[in-house]
């Protein structure tokens, strides 16, 4: 397990952190740990640290609630399961396609992309879906902050653990 999940002091989510960076806040006591991963490091000294898996700031965090989850292709494979929208095979490199091209006034957003394999990419080119006779097996829409969240716990392999303390 390479990532730790970060709570505020509240217990909302706030990020997912390196376990180096959990480590340090650990020594620097700005967080307590609520569950840890099992897994252990050994320092220099001869002291050994246990990594945490779950932990919660000490003092709270004001954030600021954003309207939706940031469009960047990593969001659209996360979204989309890392699988091709088109064959639905999990290939090992993936692009985004957008389902109505750039060229006919298609935007750039969740509702209009997609994950796409090469060979389906190519294959569909600049058409609409219904001209390349290829038919979606997802469906395009735009997360919410928590349903992305879920998702993303879900690759992480995160999810077995949260259920386990009762998120």
């Amino acid at each position: 397990m390479t990532h730790c999940i970060l709570l505020n002091a509240d217990y909302t989510f706030l990020n997912l952190v390196n376990w180096k960076r959990a480590v340090c806040l650990m020594t620097k006591g700005k967080v307590e740990v609520i569950k840890d991963s099992g897994a252990a490091v050994r320092v220099a000294s001869g002291v050994e640290l246990r990594i945490p898996a779950v932990m919660r700031l000490v003092k709270l965090i004001r954030t600021i609630y954003r309207a939706g989850v940031a469009f960047t292709k990593r969001n659209v494979l996360v979204r989309d399961g890392f699988r091709c929208a088109y064959c639905g095979g999990q290939k090992e490199r993936l692009s985004i396609d957008h389902i109505i091209p750039k060229s006919r006034g298609g935007k750039t957003n969740f509702e209009n992309c997609v994950a796409a394999c090469r060979g389906c990419n190519l294959r569909k080119g600049g058409r609409t879906p219904s001209e390349a006779a290829m038919y979606l097996k997802v469906k395009a829409y735009q997360p919410t902050i928590s349903e992305f969240l879920r998702l993303k716990f879900q690759n992480l392999g995160f999810s077995d653990l949260l259920a386990e303390l009762g998120f």
